[in-house]
């Protein structure tokens, strides 16, 4: 019997469908006559939690950290056990089994730990479904993989895994500990990617607030040469006064000055430097999930993982491919498609798609078609089958027509245009102005001609000039402007920063570096990691225009940590190690073993660090704690937060400590108490026995001798 395990119920469906014979339909599984079909609900297994590696982890206490589990121990989670036990005994009856997870890193390892668990041995293929139509799905059974080859995404998954378990499990009550010590009543989330993060957002929000708008001024002077105007824009010399650190004109003085001198009197004006260049764009990329988000959340406004979600209901529509993909190309065998995608596209329904499809030129292989670009899996692109488009709902017609948009422009010719930058010299000032002139629209046709760049500065056209031409100068205008604070983040942006660390790096050779790696996070996990953070309250959400703001205790949780977890430096590159295992060019366990080294040193550091006080009695003992109220066998008292550590306590007095009359001089944690002794009262402390203090009594007070020191052993009366 051949055994096909999907990673879901509707996957698995779409499976059955495309394999021969009639559909029985079972309890957890389906058989055809090629073969029995079950899956999985996502992760059928968990990992265990601390405390079910052994029983005095359920506590939380600093000196059990780092907790490093020598072997690492899977559960089957209780909403899945009855269908784990439906596809264990299919393994065991099966004869060759057919791995049908996700085509990506974390759908390899669900399906394969399943399998490690009971102890497979059978053969096992793998099939990678990049869509869920029938061609693709027949097409991909047709070309089953061994398995084995898939052994280091497997790797590189369990790494990430047991990464974010070390650091998370480890470093979380860590610093919740240390939160609580000094008297806050909160859980710290600690996570090797979404801490980075949230750190972005609360670094944005104090460049805001600490923001000091500088004003500056332009200078913009209009010149007539004998084809047309020329607008063109002041630059200053090296040497020139009035300039701030970044070249900004801030002086008025200087801009008075400067004007004066360009109005002074007819004088000759020469263009001294005319530079034109052909230039061309390539058509932009397909789509991966990132780049579908990035451009979503900008023209419709919607959060990651809307977008996400509703892509999700696209694939499983079987009308595009599947969508939590990072690669931006397309197989070369997939170019033979564009005749019935394109023929689809122009029966849809919706004009601009049809428009777009009808000049497309299927004879054009832009850069996007790349064999040596795909790995697993290849850029979201709309699949064979036939779409309807105005019969979906508003989110899904613009997220298929993002797509579509995309694909269809990969058969439109190369952009190209001609730059040309022009020098002016006028009364020993340079100015500069710049113009572009499209030559060939190409798929820009298809995006309304919008560009990605930067518009030029005076956004004119130039008529045509070169260099020697003389010019008229006509009049100078100086604007006043004011620098902006940085605009706050919003799911999308965060989403895109999280895609570009590098650009949030301050070290050039490490910015350099992290250029080169896919960012933090993945695909997949992205979204989810941004909606974790708005849903447990570290960042609150605008409504209209959903910036992100930080809460009270993501700022704690911030400054509570050390650099190492909350700049990205080190995500980013331990992404780019589980990018490289995949590909066999990093070991598991030498990866592990930098995780282990790494959290063992953040625990450490936990136990040293300060983090402010939050509460109403600071601890007049440790002076690093706060007194909180508890219950006791005898009733209400007050205790230090960083008990055992200080075991400072004091009576309840209507609801606040009662502080102690007489201190004890001896241990600085007790306070003196009149007893009865043998011989008469006398003041011990009230430590005992730990600390077994003693003086004499003088008319209800203690007699505490000079030099603060204790009469030990020593009681009755003065």
């Amino acid at each position: 019997m051949r055994l096909f395990i999907a990673e879901k119920p509707s996957m698995g469906l779409e499976i059955a469908k495309c394999l021969p014979g009639p559909l029985k339909r079972k309890d957890g599984y389906i058989v055809t006559a090629d073969g029995v079909v079950t899956w999985g609900f996502g992760h059928v297994l968990r990992q265990a939690e601390p405390g079910e590696y052994d029983a005095r982890y359920e506590k939380w206490r600093p000196e059990d950290l780092p907790i490093i589990p020598e072997t690492w121990k899977l559960l089957v989670s209780a909403s899945c056990d009855k269908q784990f036990q439906t596809m264990k005994r299919l393994i065991e009856e099966a004869n060759e089994i057919v791995h049908a997870g996700d085509p990506d890193r974390e759908g390899q390892l669900l399906i394969d730990e399943v399998l490690d668990y009971v102890g497979n041995e059978k053969p096992v293929r793998r099939v990678l479904l990049q869509a869920l139509d029938e061609k693709s799905i027949k097409k991909a059974v047709a070309n089953l993989r061994d398995n084995r080859d898939f052994y280091n995404l497997k790797q590189s998954a369990l790494a990430r895994a047991r990464a974010d378990w070390l650091i998370g499990m480890n470093l979380s009550r860590a610093y919740t500990l240390a939160a609580q010590r000094a008297g806050h009543d909160m859980t710290l989330p600690v996570g090797r990617v979404k801490t980075p993060t949230l750190a972005l957002v609360v670094r944005r929000e104090r460049e805001i607030s600490s923001f000091q708008p500088v004003d500056y001024f332009t200078l913009k002077a209009e010149f007539q040469h004998e084809n047309g105007l020329v607008t063109a824009y002041w630059k200053p010399r090296e040497d020139q006064p009035g300039l701030d650190a970044e070249d900004r004109l801030t002086d008025p003085e200087v801009v008075r000055s400067l004007t004066e001198k360009l109005a002074g009197g007819p004088q000759p004006g020469v263009i001294t430097a005319c530079d034109t260049v052909d230039k061309k764009e390539p058509q932009r990329l397909p789509l991966s999930l990132s780049s579908l988000q990035v451009l979503a959340g900008k023209k419709y406004g919607y959060d990651p993982q809307t977008v996400l979600d509703t892509a999700q209901k696209l694939y499983e529509k079987k009308l595009t491919t599947y969508p939590r993909s990072d690669c931006d190309f397309l197989p070369e065998s997939q170019h033979d498609d564009a005749a019935v995608i394109l023929e689809n596209l122009r029966e849809c329904g919706r004009p601009d798609l049809a428009a777009w499809a009808d000049k497309a030129d299927r004879s054009i292989q832009s850069r996007a078609w790349n064999d040596k670009k795909i790995t697993a899996h290849h850029a979201i692109i709309p699949t064979e089958v036939p779409c309807r488009v105005v019969a979906l709902n508003e989110g899904e017609q613009n997220i298929y027509c993002l797509i579509a948009q995309a694909y269809v422009a990969q058969f439109y010719p190369v952009h190209r245009y001609q730059q040309t930058k022009v020098e002016i010299s006028y009364a020993g000032e340079v100015f500069t102005a710049g113009g572009r002139i499209v030559t060939v629209m190409g798929w820009k046709e298809v995006y309304g001609g919008e560009t990605d760049e930067k518009k030029e500065e005076d956004g004119d056209t130039l008529p045509p000039v070169k260099r020697d031409d003389p010019v008229e100068w006509l009049r100078t205008s100086a604007e006043k402007k004011s620098t902006r604070p940085p605009v706050r983040f919003t799911p999308t942006t965060l989403l895109a920063a999280m895609k570009e660390i590098h650009k949030y790096v301050k070290n050039p050779e490490l910015k350099k570096q992290l250029k080169e790696v896919s960012g933090i996070g993945t695909e997949a996990t992205r979204a989810t990691i941004i909606k974790e953070l708005i849903d447990r309250r570290f960042l609150q959400t605008e409504k209209k225009k959903q910036y992100l703001f930080p809460a009270e205790a993501a700022y704690l949780l911030i400054d509570a940590l050390p650099d190492e977890l909350t700049y990205p430096d080190c995500t980013a590159l331990w992404e780019e190690v589980l990018h490289r295992m995949a590909s066999g060019e990093e070991q598991l366990d030498a990866f592990l073993g930098q995780q282990v080294q790494f959290t063992t040193g953040l625990c450490s550091k936990a136990r040293e660090i300060a983090v402010p006080l939050r509460g109403d009695h600071p601890c007049p003992q440790c002076g690093q704690g706060v007194l909180q109220q508890r219950r006791g066998r005898r009733g209400t008292f007050w205790g230090c937060s960083r008990y055992p550590d200080c075991q400072a306590s004091y009576d309840d007095a209507d609801g606040v400590p009662r502080r102690p009359e007489h201190p004890c001089p001896r241990c600085r944690q007790g306070d003196l108490r009149l007893r009865q002794g043998k011989n008469g009262p006398f003041w011990g402390c009230s430590r005992y026995p730990a600390c077994r203090a003693t003086y004499n009594d003088r008319q209800g007070q203690p007699v505490i001798p000079d030099g603060h020191l204790p009469q030990t052993g020593k009681t009755g009366p003065a």
